[in-house]
C-alpha cells in the first residue's frame, strides 16, 4: 500500500480526535510528529513504538509511523529502473550527498566502487532505505553491469562526452560519478557506453560531484518518471 493511499497521517482525512500530534501543535519546533492521539490505526505497516513515542525520522509525511521494513518494502515496489554508481578511492565526502539524492529520486540501487567505507553523514540516514552494493574493483562492477544488461553511462567532462541536455537516457542504465577533483577513472571511461557532460556557463572548470549527480539523475526523471507517482 502506497503512502499516498494512506489516510490518517496529517492529511485532510485526519480527524480532530485521532491522528498525529504535530510538533507545531505541541508548541515545539522539532521535526516530525509526536505520539499518535486517539485510537491507533490498524495495519501491519505501523510501528507501535513510533505511534506511542512519535516519529522524528527524515521521512515524508506519508511514511510517518511506518516501520522501517514497511517503508523499504513500499519503496521497492515503486523504485525506478536506473542505478547510481560512485567511485570511492579517496573517501569522497560527496558520496553521502549522492546517496541522499538517489533516495529522493528513488534509484533502483546504489553502487560503491572501490573502498567499502564512506562518510554517511551527508546521506542523512537515507542509506537505510536504499539497497547499496559494493564492488571492490571497476572490473567487477563492469562485469556486474554487463550481466544485468545495463549500459554504463559516465558523467564527466571528457572531449568525447555528449551533452547531457540533449541525450536520450536509456530507461535501464547505471550512471557513474567520479570523485571531487580527479573525476572518473580511466577504467570507467573506457567501459562506458557513453560519457555525458553538463553544460556550464561560468568561470569554474567543473561543478561539485554531488551537484552533478543530482542534475544527471533529474535528467533521467524528466524523461522517464511519472509526475503523478511523486510523493
Amino acid at each position: 500500500m502506497s503512502p499516498l493511499e494512506q489516510p490518517g497521517q496529517g492529511s485532510s482525512e485526519t480527524s480532530s480526535t485521532a491522528g498525529p500530534l504535530r510538533a507545531e501543535e505541541s508548541g515545539d519546533r522539532v521535526i516530525g510528529v509526536g505520539p499518535w492521539v486517539g485510537e491507533w490505526p490498524e495495519g501491519d505497516h505501523w510501528d507501535e513504538e513510533l505511534l506511542a513515542e512519535g516519529d522524528r525520522r527524515n521521512v515524508v509525511d506519508g511514511y510517518r509511523y511506518w516501520s522501517h521494513e514497511a517503508i523499504v518494502a513500499d519503496l521497492d515496489r515503486r523504485r525506478h529502473s536506473f542505478h547510481v554508481a560512485i567511485e570511492n578511492w579517496q573517501h569522497d565526502f560527496n558520496i553521502g550527498t549522492v546517496v541522499r539524492t538517489a533516495n529522493a529520486f528513488l534509484a533502483r540501487e546504489i553502487h560503491i566502487i572501490g573502498k567499502k567505507r564512506w562518510n554517511r553523514r551527508g546521506a542523512m540516514v537515507t542509506d537505510r532505505y536504499q539497497h547499496i552494493r559494493h564492488h571492490p574493483t571497476v572490473e567487477g562492477f563492469v562485469e556486474w553491469a554487463e550481466a544485468e544488461g545495463l549500459p554504463v553511462l559516465g558523467v564527466d567532462l571528457f572531449p568525447e562526452s555528449k551533452p547531457l541536455e540533449a541525450y536520450e537516457m536509456p530507461r535501464d542504465c547505471v550512471m557513474v560519478f567520479g570523485q571531487e577533483g580527479p573525476g572518473l577513472s580511466e577504467e570507467v571511461r573506457q567501459a562506458a557506453q557513453d560519457t555525458l557532460s553538463i553544460a556550464q556557463y561560468g568561470s569554474t572548470r567543473s561543478i561539485n560531484a554531488g551537484t552533478a549527480a543530482g542534475i544527471a539523475m533529474h535528467s533521467w526523471i524528466r524523461q522517464h518518471a511519472e509526475p503523478s507517482r511523486a510523493n
